[in-house]
């Protein structure tokens, strides 16, 4: 009786024994749950491989797979400043800090120049991890001059726009970026330069109401939220269901307000498509005589 009973307890740990998976492995995908091997989204530019969901992706991800190797990053040395004193459950001057102590020193958007498959252009990538990419008064400064220098070089201008919106913390001064990149982008209509805008998820309030809608095309990556106000927002205020996928890619390219809805792994063959189309093929020499 003894052996029968240390064996059942042997048999018995063995059960209750539980394999521990390091952390960092495995992420879940937001659409469909599943599980997925993270070593597995590298090979598929952060896109889950089960249901074509974009994970969101970091700025320095984003210019390796857009640009040819060699550009340079432009406008680093500017920063927000805290014009209006502004406090609210945290300081805007201590937000400010805490991200340039930890290194986050280009605000939310990056500015680089380069080539694109040989195309010279002028690229913003906007940084969601800096104040979730609220446009304040350096973004649409970098965004000024950015179009001034396509202008002046006579290249195309590209921005990756990745947004919440405006920030509050600059108030008027937040607005008025509105009107100042709408303007910039109109220089470079009237010389006949591209300017190609991407949308990626979420592109938001005063983003998504000047610049980013503002491109020769729009194009979105698949199942963005690209809006002002958010859906339950709206569902709240009319006091009615929206149609499903409602202020998503698709659904503003069914509405005429995005042109092309492009996965990842095909956006920067796209953009060259685009930019051989507007400006003709690339040519070897991309420097041009700054007027």
């Amino acid at each position: 009786m003894s052996w029968f009973i240390k064996k059942r307890q042997q048999k018995i740990a063995v059960e209750e024994k539980t394999v521990r998976v390091p952390e960092g492995l495995w992420v879940k995908c937001e659409a469909c749950k599943e599980l997925i091997y993270r070593a597995e989204l590298v090979n598929t530019h952060n896109v889950c491989p089960k249901c074509g969901y974009h994970f969101r992706i970091g700025v320095e991800e984003r210019l390796n797979g857009l640009m040819d190797p060699g550009f340079e990053e432009l406008y680093g040395g500017l920063h927000s400043t805290d014009p209006l004193k502004f406090a609210a459950a945290k300081p805007y001057a201590d937000q400010i800090k805490k991200l340039r102590d930890a290194g986050d020193d280009h605000d939310a958007i990056f500015m680089v120049e380069g080539a694109l498959k040989g195309h010279p252009v002028v690229l913003g990538v906007m940084n969601f991890d800096y104040l979730a990419a609220s446009m304040g008064s350096v973004v649409g400064e970098k965004i000024r001059l950015g179009a001034e220098r396509a202008l002046a070089r006579r290249r195309g201008f590209v921005l990756v726009s990745c947004s919440g919106g405006a920030r509050m913390q600059e108030g008027t001064l937040s607005l008025m970026q509105m009107a100042k990149t709408a303007a910039a982008l109109a220089r470079l209509d009237e010389a006949e330069l591209p300017f190609l805008s991407v949308l990626t998820d979420p592109t938001t309030g005063g983003v998504s109401a000047s610049f980013a809608m503002l491109g020769d095309l729009n194009i979105a990556e698949p199942k963005a939220l690209i809006c002002f106000a958010g859906p339950r927002v709206i569902e709240q205020t009319i006091k009615q269901t929206l149609p499903e996928g409602f202020q998503r890619s698709e659904f503003l390219q069914q509405h005429g307000m995005v042109d092309k809805v492009v996965t990842r792994d095909q956006l920067r063959d796209f953009l060259v498509l685009c930019l051989e189309w507007m400006s003709g093929p690339a040519v070897e020499d991309s420097e041009a005589p700054v007027r």
